[in-house]
């Protein structure tokens, strides 16, 4: 990690996850606890942090409403700020997103993803290029969340929830796979999967597709344009990681094949 200099605003109303977090992450970074918002403020009156984790839930206030005060005051708009949330619906999540917020982390928080989080922000030359990189492609922010949450620790994730600018990423990065969801409006998956297969760098690389219905046509469809695999929402997560190291496993033999 980093030295004691960077320094970590943790917003909670529960003491030992304060506590704990406090022991964990001292001896790496300066920590400043608060449990509502009122303490928050305070702090922030003696101390610009470089980072603000922030329960959505707090007794005097919520996150939604801090995180609008923080992005509307120059002074500390630049600062990432990471959600803590024990809700998963959709509406919470979208909000958090659009409001700024760089991740959103679904309690009770793993220690290896919270570590991996923190320094993704506050450290982010020491992620691991070696990570297999991973694209998914969805409309909804909520299952993009789930998706980075879920796969983050072993791979590069990035997340698009605008499909029509999936040429424009193609041209910064180069996915080892593609999550595609199906239904998207404007642009629908087996469109964008069409579009993925005429970049010459991409002929191979897996795709899964990820849908609500799961029909035998939606299916015949998706293979037919060379699909790896077709999973059907909600997203089991052992499911979906046990798909895709299969895939990138086989996708990696083969481009080391391909060079011998």
């Amino acid at each position: 990690m980093t030295d004691i200099q960077k320094k970590i605003v943790l917003v909670d109303d529960v003491s030992f996850f304060l506590l704990s977090f406090k022991q964990r992450f001292e001896k790496h970074y300066k920590v400043y606890l608060a449990q509502s918002a009122v303490q928050l403020f305070e702090i922030l009156e003696k101390v610009i942090p470089d980072l603000i984790i922030l329960d959505i839930n707090i007794p005097d206030s919520n996150g939604f409403e801090i995180i609008e005060k923080l992005k509307a005051d120059p002074l500390f708009a630049r600062i990432p700020v990471i959600f803590l949330t024990g809700n998963k619906d959709k509406e919470s999540v979208k909000r958090g997103i659009e409001l700024g917020a760089t991740d959103i982390l679904f309690k009770p928080v793993d220690d290896s993803v919270l570590i991996e989080c923190i320094e993704m922000q506050l450290e982010p030359e020491k992620q691991k290029i070696s990570k297999p990189v991973i694209l998914a492609i969805d409309d909804s922010p909520s299952i993009l969340a789930t998706i980075n949450h879920i796969l983050r620790a072993q791979h590069t994730v990035y997340t698009l929830p605008d499909p029509e600018k999936t040429k424009e990423l193609l041209k910064i990065i180069s996915p080892d796979l593609f999550l595609l969801d199906c239904q998207m409006p404007v642009l629908h998956g087996f469109e964008l999967a069409n579009m993925i297969r005429l970049e010459t760098e991409h002929k191979e690389t897996p795709i899964i597709f990820l849908t609500s219905d799961g029909t035998i046509d939606n299916l015949s469809v998706a293979f037919n344009l060379g699909a790896s695999d077709f999973m059907v929402k909600p997203i089991n997560e052992a499911l979906l990681r046990e798909r895709i190291a299969k895939h990138l496993e086989g996708y990696m033999m083969r481009r080391r094949i391909r060079l011998l």
